[in-house]
């Protein structure tokens, strides 16, 4: 699809453990071996990012009520919460908090000496200064061609710009009505991508690091967006049908 999942890095295995892990929540008991070898890839190369699919998995498992038994949820949600207790060490080991006494105020601590180091890189941004919604309008669709650096910031802005039209189809009222009737992995797919965001906005202060960074969530926000086009490209074949069908009535009558 683009650079990052197709490069000889941490990018494409990441991106394969990921699509792994979203094929299988569809049906997960008929689809374990995927389930396990995509959480695998997740954890082996990114635990944080694990932590964040366990927790949005465990939310689908219960956004779908009819999915699994109450039994079999129940396995799943203590055989996850093991997983996490197990290997905290090795997941809070990436942003150094390991061995933490005060897990929130050493968070935050993080976040702020991250955000205030790589602000001042080259492709730095005032993260800390921005309000959330600019934090996730950088995250998502910067640079754009205002601040792209060089040709390459260019062709990255080509790209942000397409994830940025993507993005404006949801803006409709219909969109609220989808996601009443949306299948439970199409809202896992939704809150695993805002809540990735919102953590890495607090951390990501570099738009070299935030390409490499959203590249692993945005393909959720695309499925969200393939779903929601597909949902309303049948309402209107529906209404069609239906009108249809009331022209001939009326005119066998």
């Amino acid at each position: 699809m683009h650079f990052w999942t197709a490069s000889l890095g941490k990018g494409a295995p990441i991106f394969l453990g990921l699509m792994l892990f979203a094929y299988a929540l569809r049906k997960p008991l008929n689809r374990i071996y995927s389930l396990s070898l995509g959480s695998l890839l997740v954890f082996a190369i990114r635990p944080h990012m694990f932590l964040l699919l366990a927790g949005a998995g465990l939310l689908s498992i219960f956004i779908n009520k009819n999915q699994i038994s109450l039994k079999q949820k129940a396995i799943f949600v203590g055989a996850i919460t093991g997983i996490l207790l197990l290997f905290h060490k090795q997941i809070l080991g990436v942003v150094n908090l390991g061995n933490s006494q005060n897990l929130i105020a050493d968070f935050l601590s993080f976040t702020e000496n991250r955000s205030n180091s790589l602000d001042n890189a080259t492709s730095g941004v005032p993260m800390t200064d921005y309000s959330l919604l600019e934090k996730f309008f950088t995250f998502w669709f910067r640079p754009l061609f205002f601040d792209a650096p060089g040709i390459l910031g260019v062709i990255v802005s080509i790209e942000n710009l397409i994830y940025l039209l993507l993005f404006g189809k949801l803006f409709k009222k219909s969109f609220f009505g989808f996601l009443k009737t949306a299948p439970g992995h199409v809202k896992l797919s939704l809150i695993l991508f805002f809540t990735t965001s919102f953590a890495m906005t607090f951390v990501m202060s570099n738009l070299g690091i935030i390409l490499r960074q959203k590249s692993m969530i945005m393909y959720f926000l695309f499925f969200v967006i393939y779903y929601f086009l597909a949902y309303e490209k049948d309402t209107v074949f529906r209404l069609k049908q239906e009108v249809t069908g009331r022209q001939h009535l009326q005119k066998a009558a």
